[in-house]
């Protein structure tokens, strides 16, 4: 059994329309979906990925309109990490980002910097031998796009308790002092921890919901089984519709999911149309017209501009 590095990470926006324009103009990802939270079906859940939507490269938001700025704290994940391909495209993400007025820090092989609403991110350059997982956008060149996750870093005063789980249960290997691996015959990434600060934490815009690791559609329930002899309190398998999950938290307090490798995001849309419309699962379909009426406008992917 394996789980294929991270399946993907979901976070909070309070404001769609400039998350649109930030990950898909700016840092030049694709919109793959545009749905809803289905626990919550009156906000957007938004994902970007690389050109075909494939997991590992997928970052997702809620939307929830006006939520005041969150603060990342113990228990939960502060610096989402992507793998670019050169120093070189250091260079290039330094002086796009200054150009939109974001701050970046470089620190020997990475550059930090945060997105509007102050999420922590971070680009690494990478020579794992994972395939690259790019968008096509046409003002990045393909050699500096983003190329898929290297990991996640999280706070925990207490990241030894979570040897047993992560190790024993689920089949990472130690990466370091306070830092893991999980690698898969196709893709691997790191989960990390740093001392927390002494600020509670506050889940708000600008902070991570959770991180999902990538199973195998035929093995989640076994995984599930392992996770649940590990201690772990999990959620039974909830069909999302483009993948299947299972919930639980790791014991440093971050919310893990366990997501399929499909069915997919093309099972409902085009795949070269993907994230153009609103796309709703069988059972939200019914109520369409009156989640439009709650959702907020959101600005014209530039890939579909474009066309014009």
């Amino acid at each position: 059994m394996e789980l294929e590095g991270i399946h993907h990470v979901t976070c909070i926006t309070g404001d769609a329309p400039g998350n649109v324009d930030f990950y898909v103009r700016v840092l030049g990802l694709r919109m793959v979906k545009k749905t809803v939270n289905q626990d919550d079906p009156g906000v957007y859940h938004l994902f970007y990925a690389d050109e075909h939507g494939s997991a590992g490269s997928d970052l997702t938001f809620f939307e929830y309109p006006g939520a005041r700025r969150g603060r990342a704290g113990g228990g939960m994940v502060h610096r989402i990490a992507w793998r670019v391909g050169s120093e070189e495209a250091l260079d290039f993400w330094a002086e796009r980002l200054g150009a939109e007025g974001i701050e970046t820090t470089r620190d020997g092989a990475a550059l930090r910097f945060a997105d509007p609403e102050g999420l922590g991110l971070e680009l690494l350059v990478s020579e794992a031998p994972d395939p690259p997982l790019v968008a096509e956008a046409p003002d990045i060149p393909g050699e500096h796009a983003l190329q898929g996750f290297a990991g996640v870093r999280a706070y925990s005063g207490r990241p030894a308790g979570s040897a047993a789980l992560l190790g024993e249960g689920l089949g990472f290997e130690p990466g370091g002092e306070a830092a893991w691996e999980r690698r898969g015959s196709e893709r691997g990434s790191f989960y990390a921890w740093d001392e927390p600060p002494p600020e509670r934490g506050m889940p708000g815009a600008g902070t991570v919901h959770h991180v999902a690791w990538a199973s195998p559609m035929n093995e989640l329930e076994d995984w599930r089984e392992r996770a649940l002899a590990a201690g772990a309190q999990a959620t039974p398998v909830i069909d999302r519709f483009y993948f299947r999950s299972v919930y639980f938290r790791e014991p440093s307090g971050v919310l893990f999911e366990l997501a399929t490798l499909g069915p997919g995001f093309a099972v409902d849309e085009d795949a070269e149309h993907l994230g153009e419309g609103l796309a709703l699962p069988p059972f939200l379909e019914p109520r369409r017209a009156e989640i439009e009426r709650a959702l907020t406008p959101l600005p014209e992917s530039p890939r579909v501009a474009g066309r014009d």
